[in-house]
């Protein structure tokens, strides 16, 4: 199985190889089209900001081929988000793969929730084989300013401020706003879930 980690200059991307080779896996890093749409499984992942990680997947017209890709693909945080169609990030157009806005916490009046948020939340409403033997309510490791509002695509839900998006799925595209490398060994679960799709 080739599994492929897109590289566009958006961080994240070792603590990802090191969670795939925990599994037994070989991830490869590249931002070359034709491994790309080779690849068995596609995990798109990311920390960072919206306008600069979508200028630089058009540049090299990678936002083009992320959105016809057949194989089952993983967007992880800023990854996820620029599945979506639009994040008030620098009021940045993303790829349209999911019919969601993706919005900035508002700071809560009692200034006890901070922005970002940083550190473990548990997922509920989990819904999707990407979370198969995840018990309900596990806890994941965020770290975002920006959310996925609620959906049809949403397959877990996160209270922070508000309820959001924890995770999305259509077809054959599959995201996590919270980090599955970083989150012990619920997250593991689910990267191997995805894995065997």
């Amino acid at each position: 199985m080739k599994t492929v980690i897109i590289k566009y200059n958006a961080g994240n991307i070792r603590s990802v190889l090191f969670a795939l080779d925990r599994l037994g896996v070989e991830g490869v890093v590249t931002d070359d089209p034709e491994a790309i749409k080779a690849a068995d499984k596609v995990i798109f992942p990311g920390v960072g900001e919206a306008s600069s990680a979508m200028r630089y997947l058009q540049e090299r017209k990678l936002d083009q081929l992320i959105t016809s890709l057949k194989q089952p693909v993983l967007g992880i945080c800023l990854g996820m988000q620029l599945m979506c169609k639009h994040s008030e990030e620098n009021d940045t157009n993303c790829l349209g793969i999911f019919d969601v806005e993706v919005k900035r916490f508002q700071s809560p009046v009692d200034n006890l929730l901070k922005i970002p948020q940083i550190g473990w939340n548990n997922v509920t409403g989990l819904y999707s084989t990407m979370f198969e033997h995840v018990p309900e309510n596990s806890y994941m490791y965020f770290v975002h300013s920006y959310y996925a509002a609620l959906s049809p695509y949403t397959v877990a839900t996160t209270n922070y401020v508000i309820n959001y998006s924890a995770a999305l799925q259509k077809d054959n595209f599959y995201a996590v706003q919270f980090h599955p490398e970083k989150s012990a060994g619920e997250g593991q679960k689910i990267l191997e879930n995805f894995l065997k799709l």
